[in-house]
């Protein structure tokens, strides 16, 4: 039998390179699943593949940080496939500017979604697994909420935040069959780090390309020396939803880094 067999899975920010890579995973295992985005085509990508792969399906758009929407979402998921068994809240989104760079208003907008989201999705989902008696609630924080980094001030407390709030309210509800931990994804070569106006292309040394300095960052901040896949993130998101007695944790799938 898999292992999440006829189990609920709602993930948000789904059609992301992650949040795709964390539903095809439980898709493998045999999930049903809740795919959540503001983007429909992203949406109807991870749509098939899952359905590909056997999963029933739900898809919702919306704004994940607006708790009224999200919970309609968990309430209607709960009502259509049964439960919801398993949150992944990973809907995010990322800025890049120094301090002088930052708006008021480009530091809302990251707290706003990326913290603000997470509690309210997390309420939402213990709404319907407290009369449960049972679920695993995972947020998808960073390597960015364990250590600071150099023009990700407004990303970075955004992350410190997710870590923390996951660990006060894994003590809130350690007796009633929950687990709540974060994940922490390392360097992946994707979006936030490679192209132009990413981390690798700011970190640049005088005289580097972007692809000199991505390759110097991945040997010198990474013990592994390689970076992470969508899916190394995925396989960490697994063991924290089958994980019973782990709880306030915060997971980092970083090759090292963060050792």
């Amino acid at each position: 039998m898999k292992k999440f067999e006829n189990k609920v899975v709602l993930v948000t920010g789904a059609g992301g390179g992650l949040g795709h890579a964390i539903a095809v995973a439980f898709a493998k295992e045999g999930a049903k699943l809740a795919l959540v985005d503001l983007k429909e085509e992203f949406l109807n990508k991870v749509k098939a593949d899952v359905e590909a792969l056997g999963a029933e399906t739900l898809t919702f758009g919306g704004d994940v940080s607006d708790y009224e929407t999200v919970r309609n979402i968990f309430q209607d998921t709960a009502k259509k496939l049964g439960s919801v068994d398993v949150a992944c809240n990973n809907a995010g989104v990322v800025g890049i500017g120094s301090i002088e760079e930052l708006t008021t208003e480009e530091w809302d907008r990251v707290l706003g979604i990326n913290a603000k989201s997470v509690f309210v999705c997390t309420k939402a989902a213990l709404e319907v697994m407290k009369p449960q008696g049972a679920g695993a609630i995972i947020n998808t924080a960073s390597i960015a909420g364990k250590m600071g980094m150099a023009h990700l001030s407004h990303y970075v407390a955004s992350k410190f935040a997710v870590i923390g709030f996951t660990n006060s309210i894994a003590k809130e509800v350690a007796t009633t069959g929950i687990t709540v931990n974060a994940i922490c994804p390392g360097i992946i070569g994707t979006g936030m780090w490679r192209g132009e106006g990413g981390i690798a292309d700011r970190w640049k040394k005088e005289g580097e390309t972007e692809e000199q300095s991505w390759e110097r960052n991945i040997s010198s901040l990474i013990p592994q020396g390689v970076d992470q896949s969508p899916e190394d993130i995925a396989q960490g998101v697994l063991f924290l939803a089958e994980a019973k007695h782990v709880t306030g944790q915060a997971l980092a799938v970083d090759g090292g880094m963060t050792m």
